[in-house]
């Protein structure tokens, strides 16, 4: 058995991985960059070196530099987690030619299946259905546009080295092609180093199952049942579950003997995923379930399989690649209850899910749950990587169950002043036909404004929240009388004003009775005359609003304003130019996504002051469009 790890990753999955392995009487090395010296997955572990400055490339995504720590603190082996180096092939092979454990398949197995094109062609040969489309060497766009027209609009461009999310696009018509391929191919190679692509028959009723395998240098090769990943925004899951809901025996069956059927072409060992995509237009039906993709690690959404199945997949990777046989066999793995998994990101759902960085001063997660995080209180969300807070699961006997209490589990928790996504799981959790499993990967973007919607404050809740200040304060209505303007000695009714994130609120007032329990949750905030409310996930900083401090700058109207730190790497106008609202004008990268930034209404771009290559601050002008007369 392994004596000494080195984790190769950094937040919620280090975590994880530490906790397994401390279990187990492992110890830990972790790595980390500049911004990450405080981090909590460095504090866990029983060592940690640093590794270079923040940006990955030349951090977690530098090989030799992780190789010479584990040498250095004299770990014996290595585990990737996900993302950054795990389906490297290249560095799983610098690992085992440096005499050190790879937790992970085998190099020949990650490069089998890292080219979604080829592996298509050896999922065809080994017997399992694949979704039509085209992955051929010939990558002119000439070519590409002559085989999306034959498959049939709507099509989808796959980075064909991609992951996450990243170099996809779907193309809905003939004239779109082009220009999303162009996007398609510039975000692969910045993402994955490699602009080629492969096409895909766009499903019209698409559900994303994936089946997780597990395979051991002995020969065996088992499945852990299926997942469902269908809730998804711009192809990057956001809720994952397991089972998956409206699956029978029999096609259980079917899909999972294709998972093994992949797994076996490749001699696969330690963890991995089979994502197939559905046409569940009639159902789940075996006969519509296509092959997507391998994923050649361990899954982000591993701890549902983890909670229906009682088996820890970390340490199964840790036994299996210390040279154990898989723990257990194929028919001593069940099914139990139903488990599901929130991505709980630092993101504005308000502004189009732009990611939100800075300092967290509150995180609070209130219940039961299965917290999987590498950040707490008094941490920083840093602009360097991906976005996400933490992953929050829960287990219960039902679907439903499980459900309402992954939803209120959400809907209790506090996270401030950080943006997050946290009451857009709440609605989406409570949504009608996620309730009623009517799933598939368009569901979130056809009910986006709906699941975006902020909630209005009502009187009552504004009256809980100045009770809750008359409570907490000795001398509240002398701080009335100087910054309200009136006294609480008045009869009820009285007009109040409260400001609500920086925006004042006027509201009729109505005390709350003695030995009644507000309806809304309160906390202190580390400010004085601050507190916060949360309604279904919304969180709200109420402050006595000080109207002589003046009100906060703001771009006039027509200003464009990076939504975050970031580069622009493509500008379509120029001054002078006339525009339309909706055109776009600039695109600027930020934590490895592309946003589009539009013209908001219909005018002139009166001044541009970011160039193609640009660094850019939040909040930074970039440009200027002055509104048409008419």
């Amino acid at each position: 058995m392994i004596k000494k790890l080195l984790i190769a990753n950094r937040g919620e999955i280090a975590c994880r991985i530490i906790r397994t392995a401390r279990k187990m009487g492992i110890a830990t090395v972790a790595v980390y960059s500049d911004a990450d010296a405080k981090a909590l997955h460095v504090r866990q572990a029983d060592e940690a070196v640093h590794i270079g400055p923040s940006p990955a490339a030349e951090s977690y995504l530098r090989g030799d530099k992780i190789i010479a720590a584990s040498k250095e603190t004299g770990a014996e082996a290595i585990h990737p987690g996900y993302g950054f180096l795990s389906e490297n092939a290249d560095f799983a092979q610098s690992v085992i030619d440096s005499g050190l454990i790879w937790v992970g398949p085998k190099p020949e197995s990650i490069r089998a299946m890292g080219l979604k094109d080829a592996a298509k062609k050896l999922m065809r040969e080994a017997g399992v259905p694949v979704t039509p489309g085209y992955e051929g060497e010939d990558q002119s766009v000439e070519r590409l546009k002559q085989e999306a027209d034959a498959i049939g609009y709507p099509v989808l461009i796959k980075a064909v080295a991609g992951g996450g999310g990243k170099g996809m696009r779907k193309v809905d018509k003939a004239e779109d092609f082009e220009a999303a391929l162009e996007s398609c191919r510039r975000e692969a190679k910045a993402s994955f180093s490699n602009d080629e692509v492969l096409l895909e028959k766009w499903i019209t009723s698409p559900r994303h199952i994936e089946v997780q395998v597990f395979g051991d240098s002995h020969g065996n090769v088992v499945h852990l049942f299926e997942r469902d990943c269908s809730l998804q925004r711009r192809h990057q899951k956001v809720i994952e579950e397991a089972p998956a809901p409206g699956m029978d025996e029999a096609t259980r069956e079917d899909i999972c003997a294709a998972a093994l059927r992949a797994a076996k072409a490749v001699d696969y060992e330690n963890a991995g995923t089979i994502e197939f995509i559905a046409d569940a237009s009639e159902g789940l039906r075996a006969d519509r379930i296509f092959f997507m993709e391998m994923n050649t690690r361990l899954q982000v959404e591993h701890p549902v399989t983890e909670e229906i199945t009682g088996v820890d997949l970390v340490e199964w990777q840790l036994r299996v690649a210390s040279g154990e046989p898989i723990p257990l066999k194929q028919e001593e793995l069940s099914i139990d209850g139903w488990a599901i998994e929130a991505r709980l990101y630092a993101e504005d759902p308000a502004s189009g899910f732009l990611p939100s960085t800075g300092h967290l001063e509150v995180l609070d997660f209130c219940g039961d749950a299965r917290i999987e995080t590498g950040v707490e209180a008094g941490a920083e969300i840093s602009p360097f990587y991906d976005p996400m807070i933490a992953k929050v699961v829960t287990h219960a006997p039902s679907r439903s169950e499980a459900l309402e209490a992954l939803a209120s589990e959400l809907a209790h928790s506090s996270i401030w002043p950080v943006k997050t996504n946290l009451a857009f799981l709440v609605s989406l959790l409570r949504n009608h036909d996620v309730q009623d499993a009517n799933l598939d990967t368009g569901l979130i973007a056809r009910m986006q404004e709906e699941l975006t919607a902020k909630p209005d404050l009502s009187d009552r809740a504004l009256s809980d929240a100045l009770d809750w200040f008359i409570r907490e304060s000795t001398d509240f209505d002398q701080k009335a009388q100087d910054l309200v303007g009136v006294r609480l000695n008045r009869e009820p009714q009285n007009e109040f004003r409260l400001s609500v994130n920086g925006t004042v609120q006027s509201f009729r007032y109505n005390p709350t009775p003695k030995g009644q329990i507000f309806e809304h949750g309160f906390r202190d905030s580390l400010e004085p005359d601050a507190q916060f409310v949360s309604i279904g996930g919304h969180m709200m900083k109420i402050t006595l609003p000080r109207f002589d401090s003046g009100g906060a700058a703001s771009a006039a109207d027509g200003a464009i304003l990076a939504p975050m730190p970031g580069k622009v790497i493509a500008v379509d106008v120029a001054e002078g130019d006339a525009v339309t609202a909706g055109q776009r004008l600039m695109v600027l990268e930020a934590m490895k996504m592309e946003h589009a930034l539009t013209a908001p209404f219909d005018g002139t771009v009166t001044e541009l002051s970011a160039a193609t290559g640009d660094q850019v601050q939040v909040e930074q002008v970039l440009c200027v469009v002055e509104p048409s007369d008419d």
